[in-house]
């Protein structure tokens, strides 16, 4: 083994150490050997012989020396692009290391839709709270999608499909849509086979959704069946299509998190059970950042969990 290699680990043909190569992003980035020191708490002596060693053992010669500057050459210029990459990155996994170590504490603003923010947000936030009680929770509910970049809020719960890609997110559950009526009405209705049965009957269209008449509906034989129904009124919030709904006056598509009590007590009626509509997705979405702040990320994990134990109740 050579003495370079004794001595700090690095030799030719090796990776130089993260050290070594801190001290000559520092000296790139300063301009000068006095000021790397000082950035380093180190003496200039220490950071020009390592510098000086990194030239002498990879036989290239990495920064031009002046009186009143040290500049990178060529090839010292990509050299150091690289090792700031790699200094970002090593100072990344120890940031991250660290705050998976903490305990979630501060305030956590996020927003979530109405409907599902009733029906799961809230108790996630419960056992949030209990969890961590160090923390604590400032929730908006709307239907209006919250710009993330504004800096109200850190965390966005989105129902449905998503359409910022820009964004980052993560799907902690799904949902089914179901075709509804109320009890009452569905009985009066008769039994319905088919989807195109549905165009002539009344519809109330919820008009938060981009195509609330328009509806895919799939089969277990594979069969696949597009209708356009008529709306007999037209509702812009998602409890007020249920409650429309539950009130007689027609049909709906709704999630199931808002049914799922109407159905199991009676107040309504699945039609076309044999019948699929498209799933959707819930995802928390954040905005772009590299690390998100502990209590978020707990915060998610909670409420992943407590979809996944509806989802196996459920099924």
């Amino acid at each position: 083994m050579s003495k370079a290699n004794n001595e700090d680990g690095a030799g030719h043909g090796n990776y130089a150490n993260l050290k070594r190569l801190a001290y000559f992003v520092a000296v790139v980035e300063t301009g000068s050997f006095t000021a790397a020191a000082e950035r380093l708490g180190i003496t200039k002596a220490v950071v020009s012989q390592q510098v000086a060693r990194l030239e002498r053992e990879f036989r290239t010669s990495l920064l031009t020396r002046t009186t009143r500057k040290v500049v990178p050459t060529e090839t010292g210029q990509a050299f150091y692009q690289r090792c700031a990459l790699v200094l970002r990155e090593a100072g990344d996994a120890f940031d991250e290391l660290a705050q998976s170590a903490e305990t979630p504490a501060g305030t956590l603003r996020l927003t979530a839709p109405l409907d599902f923010g009733i029906a799961a947000v809230v108790p996630a936030i419960a056992t949030f709270a209990r969890r961590y009680p160090q923390c604590r929770v400032e929730a908006i509910y709307s239907d209006q999608a919250l710009d993330l970049m504004s800096g109200q809020v850190e965390l966005a719960i989105r129902v449905g499909w998503l359409s910022e890609p820009h964004l980052q997110a993560r799907q902690v559950g799904s949902f089914r849509q179901l075709l509804v009526a109320g009890a009452d009405w569905a009985r009066s209705a008769g039994e319905l086979r088919h989807p195109q049965a549905l165009a002539t009957l009344p519809f109330v269209a919820n008009t938060a959704l981009r195509e609330p008449l328009q509806w895919h509906f799939s089969h277990e034989a594979q069969e696949r069946q597009f209708v356009h129904l008529q709306a007999s009124v037209y509702l812009n919030e998602t409890l007020a299509v249920r409650e429309a709904v539950r009130l007689g006056m027609g049909l709906s598509v709704l999630p199931d998190f808002v049914v799922a009590q109407d159905l199991a007590a009676g107040r309504l009626a699945q039609v076309l059970p044999d019948w699929q509509l498209p799933a959707g997705g819930i995802h928390a979405v954040f905005p772009t950042a590299r690390f998100r702040p502990t209590k978020v990320r707990a915060f998610v994990e909670v409420l992943a969990e407590q979809l996944a134990q509806r989802q196996s109740l459920g099924d």
